[in-house]
């Protein structure tokens, strides 16, 4: 690890004046660090903003406004979260280890970097390390990547759970930077590769998350499913957050659906969604659902497995959401 400055903000307007070309906001370090001890990442200096008065969660709107700084375990444990959001508090659960939800707080999860082997590895090229440098995924290991969404300069995929029951639930982020404050909707704040995939996020340098606001929960029963390799403190293969509402007559009102694991952003399932409206609840609507949002997946030849999981993954959490 090579030598850095460190300062630690007394507040987020402190934080922003503070930032500066080669600078980087710690949290609660559980990502960047490890990039650092690996040498993926090398800041020249760190500004420190794990204690800024934004660690609170509180009533908004009919919603919550959860505080940048608020720890993951704290967020899952929070009563509000419980009873209102359950979507959300397992996903933060099913994200890490318990000595890691102590630490890693809301704004660092969702701004968590990939996991793909490539981009830990700096002995290997990689477009999200070194732009132009290649993307020797595609025809390496490739095997948990992404099968959406992806291009030719990259096939990372994005490792938050958290992200994606919040881009089921239509979060806002609030943001503040150099030029003043401003929200940025989810799914909206993470982008596709493209012919930028050093770009993770839309937000700009100097830019830091004071906060992230929750809506009132949506109608309808959730669940957030998750897939791994193992039982425990594993990145998804595949994963769903999935809100569905079904009246009376046994008719889909509304329906949110959001997919990780696949993509290099949390998956908002768009296509999916609009087959469900006003289509009759059960297994034959859920499987035409899930094959519409699929049939634009490119899978790799390692990671073909993924589109009949997501398939199967999707329907059968509709069915345990259904009448």
């Amino acid at each position: 690890m090579r030598p850095f400055a460190y300062e630690r903000a007394h507040d987020a307007p402190d934080a922003v004046a503070r930032f500066r070309p080669g600078a980087m906001y710690l949290g609660g370090g559980t990502n960047l660090v490890d990039l650092m001890r690996l040498g993926v990442a090398e800041p020249d200096f760190l500004v420190d903003v794990s204690r800024l008065s934004c660690g609170d969660i509180e009533a908004s709107d009919g919603g919550l406004r959860i505080g940048a700084a608020v720890r993951n375990s704290d967020l899952a444990a929070h009563p509000g979260v419980r009873e209102r959001y359950p979507m959300l508090a397992r996903a933060v659960l099913t994200g890490a280890s318990g000595q890691v939800r102590n630490m890693a707080t809301v704004a660092g999860n969702l701004l968590q970097r990939t996991r793909c082997p490539y981009f830990q590895d700096v002995s290997k090229a990689c477009n999200k390390r070194r732009p132009g440098s290649g993307c020797p995924a595609i025809e390496g290991d490739h095997r948990n990547l992404a099968i959406l969404g992806h291009s030719e300069a990259c096939v990372a995929t994005h490792p938050s759970d958290m992200a994606v029951a919040l881009a089921a639930l239509d979060a806002r982020v609030h943001v503040t930077g150099p030029d003043g404050d401003r929200v940025v909707s989810m799914p909206g704040l993470h982008r596709l590769p493209g012919a930028e995939p050093h770009r993770d996020t839309v937000l700009e340098p100097g830019e830091l998350i004071t906060a992230v606001e929750l809506p009132p929960p949506p109608p309808g029963r959730s669940r957030y499913r998750k897939v791994r390799e193992r039982a425990s403190f594993a990145f998804a293969l595949v994963s769903v957050a999935a809100v569905l509402d079904v009246g009376d007559d046994g008719v889909v009102r509304g329906c949110r659906l959001a997919l990780g694991g696949v993509a290099h952003a949390p998956w908002r399932a768009s296509d999916a969604e609009r087959v469900l409206r006003g289509a009759p609840a059960g297994e034959e609507a859920f499987i035409r659902a899930a094959e519409a949002e699929l049939d634009q997946a490119r899978p790799l030849p390692r990671n073909g497995y993924k589109v009949p999981l997501a398939r199967n993954l999707i329907v059968r959490t509709l069915q345990e959401l259904g009448p």
